[in-house]
């Protein structure tokens, strides 16, 4: 059917906000990442604010080992769901899913499964494939947030780099855990001798261990399957106007979509509007070349992306009060003062 004027009409008032994603009730996880200091954990709090005005139920979690999820709302967090203070369905929590398997084995179900020497096993086995060991722990933590009742899960990522890692998880764990079963196959033969040789509590700790990686690839499976989903998951990119952050911005949606990751916004931050006549020539200088850097990103995203425009303020976004305020800009597009 031929596109009509209304629907260019449609497409131009969505392309500068995120009324997109608050409409969107199927969504279920959504990923805000960029460069460093960009003012993800801003936007990804914002954009959660927003989503407890239509969603049930609403779990912000910070990734970033560098966790400010706490500095913005003004209110401590730990590793586990905490209330955000003023709100009745907005919850927050602050985790760090690449801590090293042995770290966490004290508070997992495979240590207490496996007991000692299960645990110990399992540890040798996932040492032996790069990468996996870090992943076996986002497979506890995914776990974990899976068994809880949100209708929307928002996660304010690491920078770029780390981000991208954690999104290859499930890919690496679903090939680690497939080479795991396979060894674990080949050498069935040598895990029986053990058996005879060591008695059937070896056994015990065998079939508990099998268990516990056909259950783990279970649940990376249904992970991955939903992160490729759009109907399920999305990923909104932050950047502010300059050449370094808009370089990584294009390499993170490059990478997003070599993951099959939905990507179909972006969010512009600090951007600096002059007030008119206010003779700051260090003002002007800054806003003549982040309009450059403006001009480049409507020129790469404008026909394919909904980018939104935030200001840079004169005071810090903190504390429910003010992200309320702030996110406001981002399901109505910013109107500089006149």
């Amino acid at each position: 059917m031929a596109a009509t004027v209304d629907d260019f009409a449609v497409d131009e008032e969505l392309e500068h906000t995120l009324r997109n994603v608050l409409d969107k009730p199927s969504l279920k996880w959504i990923f805000v990442g960029g460069k460093g200091g960009v003012g993800k954990t801003t936007c990804s709090s914002s954009l959660a604010v927003q989503l407890a005005r239509v969603r049930p139920s609403v779990l912000i979690i910070s990734t970033d080992p560098a966790h400010n999820l706490s500095d913005a709302f003004n209110q401590k967090f730990t590793k586990h769901p905490s209330l955000v203070t003023g709100f009745s369905n907005l919850y927050a929590m602050e985790i760090d899913p690449t801590v090293e398997l042995d770290d966490t084995a004290e508070e997992s179900a495979a240590a207490a499964a496996f007991g000692a020497e299960g645990s110990s096993l399992l540890q040798e086995l996932t040492s032996a494939i790069p990468g996996i060991d870090e992943a076996m722990s986002f497979a506890e933590v995914m776990k974990q947030v899976q068994s809880m009742q949100f209708s929307v899960i928002v996660f304010d990522t690491a920078p770029t780099g780390h981000t991208l890692r954690l999104l290859s998880f499930p890919s690496t764990l679903d090939k680690g855990l497939g080479r795991l079963l396979q060894l674990k196959n080949q050498f069935l033969g040598a895990f029986q001798q053990l058996t005879a040789m060591l008695g059937p509590g070896f056994s015990d700790t065998q079939e508990q261990l099998g268990n516990k990686l056909e259950q783990t690839k279970r649940i990376i499976e249904q992970v991955n399957t939903q992160f490729t989903d759009p109907a399920l998951t999305t990923f909104v990119c932050v950047c502010i106007p300059e050449f370094l952050s808009l370089y990584e911005t294009e390499r993170l949606i490059q990478e997003l979509v070599k993951f099959r990751i939905d990507v179909d916004n972006i969010i512009v931050n600090q951007v600096l509007f002059p007030l008119p006549g206010a003779g700051c020539q260090l003002c002007s200088a800054r806003s003549t070349m982040q309009q450059k850097y403006l001009d480049q990103i409507s020129d790469l995203y404008a026909a394919d992306f909904h980018v939104v425009r935030l200001p840079l303020l004169q005071q810090e976004v903190r504390g429910p009060e003010a992200l309320q305020s702030f996110s406001k800009m981002l399901i109505e597009p910013y109107e500089p003062p006149k």
